[in-house]
């Protein structure tokens, strides 16, 4: 059965199915809509979890070997598979199809996937899977949207913010939700519930000694290394998503890949790239230290370090992050 994310709370308060596929290229929404079946499971007595992280090399007879094993107290548990390419293979789909024909008792399977094309809508596993549990998929919020799901964001934790506060954050983050739920959490930290006007957002993140990805971005452009080795370090141990700090590199570096390759002027270039007025000092800046190779290179740098992120390749995220970081700044 395919449901729409804000369908899913109600649809767990209900009862609990014996499979979800929760798919979409925004990680917040799926990460946050499995965390609510997970907390949905676990409050019905799903005390057991196994976890099962999808890449090239994994063997899916794990899947069919767990679904057909009898825990040894006789309590429910959750399957949780995560696949982020949601490709599962021949294998993988044959053993998709095969749970689906002969469900386990007391047993739920989670499966959180990437953005699923027009192919594998139409694949048998994905049939399988739909015709006996939920379905969800999670579509990226577009501008238009944008300001009102922060809005939303803010009022979850109590805040009422003013438009201003509201630009201000859809400014920062540029589409990306998880930043987002991020920059909102750190304000609630820092001010709490109740009225939120711009210029006490302003004055807190002044005050905050916290370092964030959007500093780091900052002074990677300007150049300014010894603060972005300082930043860096500070983010890894405040514990900050990698995903997010490679986001917030990757993001400009496709831009200042296109400017530095394109035709016409820097100025004409970044604004026709939407990039904010108030940015435009420092992605010229960068522009003058680099050449379009050196931007390329940054780029197949952050595949690198993607695949990192994902499992696919072996290396040190933080290291390879700092790597680039420093590299940018140069």
């Amino acid at each position: 059965m395919n449901v729409r994310p804000d369908q899913l709370a109600d649809i767990l308060n209900r009862q609990i199915h014996p499979l979800y596929l929760i798919s979409g290229a925004e990680p917040l929404q799926v990460m946050e809509a499995a965390d609510n079946v997970r907390t949905s499971c676990r409050q019905q007595g799903y005390t057991e979890r196994e976890v099962f992280d999808v890449d090239a090399s994994f063997d899916w007879q794990r899947l069919r070997d767990e679904a057909n094993s009898m825990s040894l107290f006789s309590t429910q548990r959750v399957l949780d598979v995560r696949m982020p390419s949601a490709k599962p293979g021949r294998e993988g789909a044959q053993a998709l199809k095969d749970y689906a024909a002969d469900i386990p008792e007391d047993t739920v399977l989670l499966i959180t996937a990437g953005k699923l094309e027009a192919a594998q809508k139409k694949s048998a596993w994905f049939k399988a899977l739909d015709s006996v549990g939920i379905v969800m998929q999670c579509w990226p919020i577009g501008p238009e949207r944008l300001p009102a799901w922060v809005r939303q964001r803010f009022q979850s934790r109590g805040m009422r913010p003013s438009p201003d506060v509201v630009d201000y954050v859809c400014q920062r983050i540029e589409g990306n939700l998880l930043a987002a739920a991020q920059e909102i959490d750190k304000l609630d930290l820092l001010l709490g519930a109740g009225n939120v006007d711009i210029s006490t957002v302003r004055e807190a993140v002044a005050d905050s000694s916290r370092f964030d990805v959007f500093e780091l971005a900052d002074s990677a452009l300007t150049g300014d290394q010894h603060r972005v080795i300082r930043i860096m370090q500070g983010l890894h141990a405040e514990g900050q998503e990698p995903v997010l700090v490679t986001w917030a590199l990757a993001k400009d570096i496709r831009v200042l890949a296109a400017v530095s390759a394109g035709p016409g002027s820097a100025d004409h270039g970044l604004k026709r790239a939407g990039v904010w007025p108030n940015r435009l000092p420092l992605f010229k800046s960068c522009l003058s230290r680099h050449a379009t190779a050196g931007f390329k290179r940054m780029l197949q740098h952050c595949a690198t370090i993607d695949g990192i992120n994902k499992g696919q390749q072996a290396g040190n995220v933080w290291d390879e992050l700092q790597r680039l970081a420093y590299q940018l700044a140069a």
